[in-house]
């Protein structure tokens, strides 16, 4: 059982650093200032401003 359990651990905390890798990579690129934008854009269009 612990075996299992150490594996499912494992798997989260890589799962967890891959994602963390690509957000850094992305923002590194430029694209998270992009992402803001189109993010707002849509926040605004919600509400009626946009």
């Amino acid at each position: 059982m612990s075996f299992w359990k150490n594996r499912k651990t494992c798997a989260w905390a890589l799962g967890v650093l891959a994602g963390v890798v690509f957000l850094a990579v992305g923002a590194l690129q430029g694209q998270l200032a992009v992402i803001w934008q189109k993010a707002v854009m849509i926040c605004l269009e919600c509400i009626g401003i946009g």
